[in-house]
């Protein structure tokens, strides 16, 4: 007997959001297929960010239906939150907190243990840094703070906005072994898509959104 066809990962259909009456997603529709990487390119003012905070569940759309892994939204957003790793244009970071009790804090939050802690400080370069408070941490160093978050829960889908924007070669090498560990779907905001067409992990492709 053939297994059960699983649902997208994120599946949009007829997707709109407004902000007042500036429309910033117009009927959008689009599947991700669990384990594809889905890559969004397009000016400021393209709807880019807008798309992935209405995905993390941080913007409800105003028409048309979005579902993550078959639940719909906002009906069943408590239920997809811990299936969403997201980094926006901010790393969410509390700066009064050291890296790691940044990271346990989001551990406690998801019942992730002190082994997965120093996993992903290990994964994104910050094992030396775990005792410094966050606000003493360079941009590039907080970003990767926050790809380390977003990384802790092991999530199906992680939604990336700008994740290139401050961050060092280095820094990028530890991006591409975070997209590298990451065995889910995933939806990445970029200016830079020629970087990350050249890199190896899982089916890649590329939407274009509308101009400003």
């Amino acid at each position: 007997m053939s297994s059960p066809e699983r649902a997208p990962a994120v599946r949009c259909d007829g997707l709109t959001r407004r902000y007042g009456e500036r429309v910033a997603l117009d009927a959008v529709s689009l599947t991700v297929a669990p384990g594809e990487r889905l890559l969004l390119t397009g000016g400021n003012g393209a709807g880019k960010t807008t798309l992935l905070r209405v995905l993390a569940t941080v913007l409800r759309p105003h028409a048309g239906e979005v579902a993550i892994d078959g639940h719909v939204l906002p009906r069943d957003a408590r239920k997809v939150r811990p299936a969403i790793g997201y980094v926006g244009h901010e790393p969410l970071v509390y700066p009064a907190l050291t890296a790691r009790e940044n990271l346990e804090l989001y551990a406690a939050l998801y019942g992730v243990g002190r082994e997965r802690i120093e996993q992903v400080l290990e994964l994104a370069g910050l094992n030396g840094r775990g005792a410094d408070p966050a606000g003493e941490l360079s941009r590039g160093l907080r970003q990767r703070l926050g790809l380390a978050r977003a990384m802790l829960h092991s999530p199906s889908l992680l939604l990336l906005d700008e994740p290139t924007t401050g961050l060092d070669e280095d820094g990028r090498e530890r991006l591409r072994g975070v997209l590298a560990a990451h065995r889910g779907a995933a939806v990445i905001a970029t200016h830079e898509p020629d970087w990350f067409a050249g890199l190896e992990h899982g089916r890649l492709r590329l939407a274009a959104g509308k101009a400003a």
